[in-house]
């Protein structure tokens, strides 16, 4: 319980304790002036009624603002619900856009992946080709010097022009 809610029944209380307490006294008939007519009435009673409306309407304006607090409350509740259903459709959305940029990218890099497998398979073949070609140059001079009847061991030549 808050302090001031503390307060106010306390407040209450003592309102109540008086009115028992001086009962006899609040309804004693006096005579009252209610400007125009004068009247006889006891105005401890009408004084506590009156003081019993007061709080009533007191009550009642609580209890619409609290009402209408509530109302608030809930409209700012679904307005952000709708805002966080906003934000996730739009977050669904970026992470959809990301993936197709993920998927061109991808795509892409296996592209250019498949083309330099390519470039090198050729490489490879040329690198082959160019292997074999000095092999075969170097057996047919092996063979030339070995038929010429030579014994000694003979300088062999690679001719520049079968390189790639």
């Amino acid at each position: 319980m808050n302090l001031r809610t503390l307060i106010l029944l306390l407040i209450m209380v003592a309102i109540a304790a008086l009115a028992v307490l001086n009962w006899p006294l609040l309804a004693t008939p006096t005579t009252m002036s209610l400007g125009l007519t004068t009247v006889q009435a006891p105005l401890g009673l009408i004084m506590l009624a009156l003081t019993a409306l007061m709080a009533a309407m007191f009550l009642a304006y609580v209890l619409g603002l609290h009402g209408s607090v509530l109302l608030e409350a809930r409209r700012h509740a679904k307005e952000m619900t709708a805002q966080r259903e906003l934000a996730d459709k739009a977050e669904a959305s970026r992470f959809t856009e990301l993936r197709s940029f993920l998927d061109v990218q991808h795509s892409a890099m296996l592209a250019r992946m498949d083309a330099l497998e390519a470039r090198m398979s050729n490489r490879l073949k040329e690198s082959d080709n160019s292997t074999a070609a000095y092999v075969g140059q170097l057996e047919d001079q092996l063979q030339r010097q070995g038929g010429s009847g030579s014994g000694g061991v003979q300088e062999l030549r690679i001719e520049p022009g079968l390189r790639p």
